[in-house]
């Protein structure tokens, strides 16, 4: 059913994040259920005068049919289709709404499929991960993500649309002016429960997500030095989904920069099944740190809870090219930490610049 604030979440998505000029050409894919949104986003691109490539998906991005991904041949999955490619390839901006009927829609798949079909994918989905191309994913009320949340729909949209239209100038100001603290740093430590983790971003730089490439926006991120992570981290706080696959109580020991040790209270085959998907997804791709204000509670949903205020986010597997990054992946996964309990803290070059989640600078 469409709501109000559709019209400026449309607004927002076209010019604030994708910034779409006359004669663009604009993929617009998302979920049935997400057709509200969708109408208003493709309005929006005629009024700028640019096209709305329209593709409907019953699951993610990528995975267009639970049904085709889970019949096709090996060899089929890992070559991904020409017309896919050149779409992706020759556009000029895309964006994918997200509003899913079954969040755990692609469990029961062997995550050897999916990870085929990323891999394969890879080459194609370079100028995203690169941020040479405009992209956005974001999401739409259902009683599905509300579920997850443990929240009513009328109040799951009510908490989604609150993290989204903020003022995102004061916003992005304010994250910049902690950002920096991190560009001017060698070495990052992050210590909580069971967590004391080292590792260094030295000659990289972060960047700021006000309206980037999700929304909601509301964190920055960075690459950190491939070989550097050293210590234990322990995401005990919240669980972890990936590919609909649920895992709690994870624990990560790093040497040189590698997952050395890996362990969970729950589904530990599947994390270790991900940590061997290739060399690449033992290694981080990204450190991010949460900032946005109209997050404060976990609801099992990554593109939220990772901007939750007072957490950071590690990203197993690929990294950022055009952040001096260089680890290759089929995989990139987000696992949230808490740092809001007591005595935790976050220290650049041994100066505590956030205490129990509250920054200090």
């Amino acid at each position: 059913m469409a709501d109000a604030r559709d019209r400026d979440y449309a607004e927002l998505i076209v010019d604030g994040c994708l910034g779409v000029q006359p004669e663009w050409q604009v993929l617009v894919g998302g979920n049935p259920q997400a057709r509200p949104l969708l109408e208003e986003i493709c309005a929006v691109l005629a009024r700028r005068g640019a096209y709305a490539l329209l593709r409907i998906s019953f699951e993610g991005f990528l995975i267009s049919a639970p049904s085709w991904l889970a019949e096709a041949s090996l060899e089929l999955l890992s070559t991904p289709a020409p017309l896919f490619v050149h779409e992706i390839e020759t556009c000029d901006a895309l964006v994918f709404v997200s509003a899913p009927d079954n969040t755990r829609g692609i469990a029961g798949i062997d995550a050897e499929r999916i990870g085929v079909l990323q891999g394969a994918s890879r080459s194609a989905m370079t100028r995203m991960m690169n941020h040479s191309v405009p992209w956005l994913a974001c999401q739409y009320p259902t009683p599905a993500l509300a579920q997850e949340a443990g929240l009513s729909t009328g109040a799951f949209a009510d908490l989604l649309y609150g993290a989204v239209l903020l003022d995102w100038a004061a916003e992005e100001e304010r994250m910049r002016r902690i950002a920096a603290r991190f560009d001017e740093a060698s070495e990052v430590r992050l210590v909580g429960q069971g967590t004391d983790l080292r590792l260094s971003l030295e000659g990289r730089t972060m960047r700021v997500d006000a309206l980037g490439a999700n929304l909601p926006g509301g964190e920055f991120f960075g690459c950190p030095i491939e070989t550097s992570a050293e210590g234990e981290i322990a995401f005990t706080e919240f669980p972890a989904v990936y590919r609909g696959r649920e895992m709690s109580g994870i624990r990560l020991r790093f040497e040189g920069g590698v997952v050395v040790d890996a362990s969970a209270a729950s589904n530990e085959e599947a994390l270790l099944q991900l940590l061997d998907i290739d060399d690449g997804a033992r290694r981080l791709g990204e450190l991010g740190i949460g900032c946005n204000p109209g997050i404060t509670r976990y609801m099992k949903n990554t593109l939220f809870d990772e901007k939750m205020d007072g957490t950071i986010h590690l990203a197993l597997g690929n990294s950022y090219t055009d952040l001096g990054g260089d680890n290759s992946s089929a995989i990139h996964w987000d696992l949230v930490k808490d740092l809001r309990p007591a005595g935790s803290r976050i220290e650049l070059d041994g100066v505590v610049v956030q205490q129990d989640g509250a920054w200090a600078v």
